[in-house]
């Protein structure tokens, strides 16, 4: 159904990016096959729902003994037929498990192989252990995020995991596998969470080589130290957002709020900042977020509510694009983006581990007699899907 129908991947099962980067091509049309870790038959995803493991959304859960010869021969067979694999392990991992990329590549030359690592294969702190955390404190990215009176607040961890992770991740794949069209040869897609969450802050590293941006955190145009760019609270306790940063858009905010008739300093007199926004504090706390909605949405003033995820699904506008779904009873964010023929969708829900190994491994050109092998050598295990 969605552009990359046809597409076969490999995941090994991780966590946080990879996971995410596999969702991304499968809502898209490709097919995940992911390469679970061994489970006792019938306990699925530790007795757990997987319902609400939503970045295992639309693909199939094969559980292979890694440490088995027959379950390394079963991923490298799976490799054979795949156009990529996605693996998100410390450097060398792979290659000590008998899957690193020469030997994938020695029996499938067109693969793509997408690596994830927080810091990448190589460097002085490579094989270190981290999080998203870690990874945008080395690119520049935490220092600047927080206000004038706090430390680094961390963007919870979309920029590193998902932003410069996955997104980097199916991006690197996706380029690998056009030029392996025309070249017929794969190659290794290395992704580092540590450049890709840089790379995000392209333009605020031009701003600061001209000046205009400065490490003071909170003082800056989109860190909340303008305040034409921030959110406030409103009388009802909640809040709103605001990003006036154009002239026109800045005049329209100051009429509709009632702020043209202050004598307030120019819109871009940063010492006057600290001053304005204890006015716009004081002016968005005069009405509900309801009120302010009636006001300004639709407007150009560069305005939305602020909403909570229980609100956010049913926002009119995330309504009429039908932005989230439901997916096995748990609300989520749907496919993006949209296409005007070839419309992605949710291929269906997150499976339990290795509830597919069967059908799977069948999928991907097993015989019903090398299937019933494996499972006699604990190489691989099927287990039950998941029954709460």
């Amino acid at each position: 159904m969605g552009p990359l129908a046809g597409m076969k991947i490999v995941e090994l099962a991780g966590i946080g990016p990879v996971p995410f980067c596999s969702t991304l091509l499968s809502d898209m049309g490709a097919q995940v096959i992911r390469v679970d870790r061994t489970a006792p038959s019938g306990l699925g995803i530790s007795g757990k729902n997987p319902a609400f493991d939503v970045l295992g959304r639309g693909r199939q859960s094969v559980s292979v003994d890694l440490k088995h010869p027959d379950g390394i021969e079963t991923v490298l067979r799976l490799v054979e037929s795949a156009d990529a694999l996605v693996e998100g392990f410390r450097p060398g991992v792979t290659e000590r498990l008998g899957l690193g990329p020469n030997v994938c590549m020695a029996r499938n030359e067109k693969l793509v192989y997408g690596r994830m690592t927080g810091w990448g294969q190589d460097g002085p702190v490579s094989h270190a252990a981290g999080h998203d955390i870690n990874y945008i404190a080395l690119s520049g990215v935490l220092y600047s995020c927080g206000t004038k009176d706090s430390g680094p607040i961390p963007p919870l961890n979309l920029t590193g995991d998902f932003g410069g992770g996955a997104m980097f991740l199916a991006f690197g794949v996706m380029a690998a596998l056009w030029e392996a069209q025309r070249s017929g040869k794969g190659q290794v897609v290395d992704t580092s969470m540590l450049e890709g969450s840089a790379y995000l802050m392209l333009p605020i590293y031009g701003m600061h080589g001209s000046g205009f941006w400065t490490d003071d955190r909170g003082t800056n145009i989109l860190d909340t130290g303008a305040p034409f760019y921030g959110t406030y609270e409103t009388s009802d306790g909640k809040y709103v957002s605001i990003g006036s940063i154009e002239p026109k858009f800045y005049d329209e905010l100051l009429e509709k709020t009632g702020m043209d008739k202050m004598d307030l300093p120019p819109q871009m007199d940063q010492e006057s900042w600290p001053q304005v926004k204890e006015t716009y504090a004081e002016v968005f706390k005069t009405k509900t977020r309801d009120e302010w909605c009636e006001i300004m949405e639709g407007s150009d003033i560069c305005f939305a509510p602020v909403l909570s995820m229980t609100e956010a699904p049913s926002h009119p506008q995330n309504t009429a694009r039908d932005s989230f779904v439901e997916v096995s009873g748990v609300t989520q964010p749907g496919p993006a983006p949209k296409f005007s023929r070839t419309q992605a969708g949710v291929q269906g829900p997150p499976p339990s581990l290795g509830q597919d190994t069967k059908e799977g491994l069948s999928n991907w050109g097993f015989s019903d007699d090398e299937i019933g092998a494996l499972l006699d050598s604990g190489a691989v295990v099927q287990a039950e899907p998941f029954k709460g």
